[in-house]
């Protein structure tokens, strides 16, 4: 499966290093994964974990907090709510080169991490917990020998997992002093807690905190035997096949944005930039949608092309004339369906009388079904009627597209 080695800025000024997995065709969604307080991108739950959803066709991004792994900063000028603004700068790096998140999957703390950080990710409408505490000040009895000497001192060396830290008192007064109760009561994002009942870390107790103060949609999931770190390559699998499965009900399968700029008047349809490549957000009144170009003309494909949106317009017009129309005369019409292309001819087929003999003239062609116990003659009328949509007419009349700058 493909895999994408990529930097983008972090809360604390330095580069975050991440890892983008996609699958082999279209992404169905984008998912961004939280990784466990000191561990890294490339833990075995966050790899294989990643790699298990990206075979079921939801791409992931995982990346290392300030300070850990490949990235940049110190790890102990870091804390809770700056591994909170580092997933809401990774979720900005997807919005703008690719497509914002819609699945929000933390382990441990990363679980709670993005309990915090979901309100600041309009996108996402599914968050996973794996056996995440239900307030981050949890992870302090990781440490709480060196307490003291951190209050004394203002810092200590502590030992996570194998590994040296350092641990300061701001970390601790962060910890203390963040809690997710409100963002748990207020998620309005369907949510799936998974914990292991023999969790040694973080005891189950945590995990039904958070269900219990969490709103529906909720579920939970046994790990069963599982360890906290998910060490065990079926336990992982097992996961992420139960995200891929559940997260289908949720994940939107196309890549809407709930964002919309204030300033479309009625009427209007605003066009910006969704990345720096050919994908493009497109406004009109309160619906936004992605257009882009497919991936052989070097687009990603999060949406429809230029032309198919123009044979949409054409097409939707076309159907919903006839259906009027049908309706007005009480017609026996069931169903009404349009099949459009876009094609270039040569001029000098297509037109034999035009002067210019070596252009190529655009061409639409459109099919329409009609369904239904109508006569020979309303099938001749509404065949007709379809030459009279106002897309029709705006196409084939004399058009005429001013330009001005802003």
């Amino acid at each position: 499966m493909p895999r994408l080695k990529v930097e983008f800025p972090g809360s604390q000024g330095g580069y975050l290093a991440g890892s983008l997995e996609y699958p082999e065709h279209k992404a169905q969604a984008y998912a961004l994964f939280a990784h466990c307080f000191s561990c890294g991108k490339d833990s075995a739950a966050a790899s294989r974990i990643s790699r298990a959803l990206v075979a079921r066709g939801i791409a992931v991004l995982r990346f290392d907090f300030t300070g850990l792994g490949s990235s940049d900063g110190d790890f102990s000028n870091t804390n809770f709510s700056s591994n909170v603004a580092d997933l809401v700068s990774a979720a900005e790096f997807l919005r703008t080169e690719y497509r914002a998140p819609g699945l929000l999957i933390g382990h441990s703390l990363g679980g709670t991490a993005v309990l915090a950080a979901a309100d600041q990710i309009p996108e996402s409408t599914a968050i996973v917990t794996i056996g995440a505490p239900g307030a981050p000040e949890h992870v302090i009895k990781n440490f709480a020998e060196q307490r003291d000497v951190i209050s004394r001192t203002g810092q200590a060396q502590v030992d996570l997992g194998g590994r040296a830290f350092t641990i300061r008192q701001q970390f601790i007064e962060d910890a203390c002093s963040t809690q997710i109760e409100q963002q748990l009561a207020h998620l309005r994002r369907a949510l799936l807690i998974m914990h292991a009942p023999l969790d040694a870390t973080v005891p189950i107790s945590e995990a039904e905190q958070i269900y219990l103060t969490a709103r529906h949609p909720k579920s939970f999931v046994s790990l069963d035997s599982a360890d906290h770190l998910l060490s065990k390559r079926g336990d992982a699998e097992y996961a992420a096949a139960v995200i891929s499965a559940w997260s289908t009900r949720y994940l939107s399968p196309g890549p809407q944005i709930r964002n919309t700029p204030a300033s479309v008047a009625a009427g209007e349809v605003v066009v910006g930039e969704h990345n720096h490549q050919f994908a493009r957000n497109v406004t009109a009144d309160e619906q936004t949608w992605l257009a882009d170009e497919p991936v052989t003309a070097g687009g990603q494909e999060l949406g429809p092309d230029p032309y198919e949106h123009l044979l949409a317009a054409l097409g939707t017009c076309t159907s919903m004339t006839i259906r009027m129309y049908a309706s007005h005369k009480q017609l026996k019409l069931d169903d009404v369906r349009v099949r459009l292309r876009h094609d270039r001819e040569s001029h000098a087929t297509d037109c034999k009388d035009c002067e210019q003999k070596s252009s190529q003239l655009a061409v639409l062609s459109r099919e329409i079904t009609l369904i239904g116990d109508l006569t020979e003659a309303e099938r001749q009328r509404l065949l007709q009627i379809a030459d009279r949509c106002p897309v029709h007419r705006t196409l084939t009349g004399d058009l005429d597209i001013k330009t001005r700058l802003a």
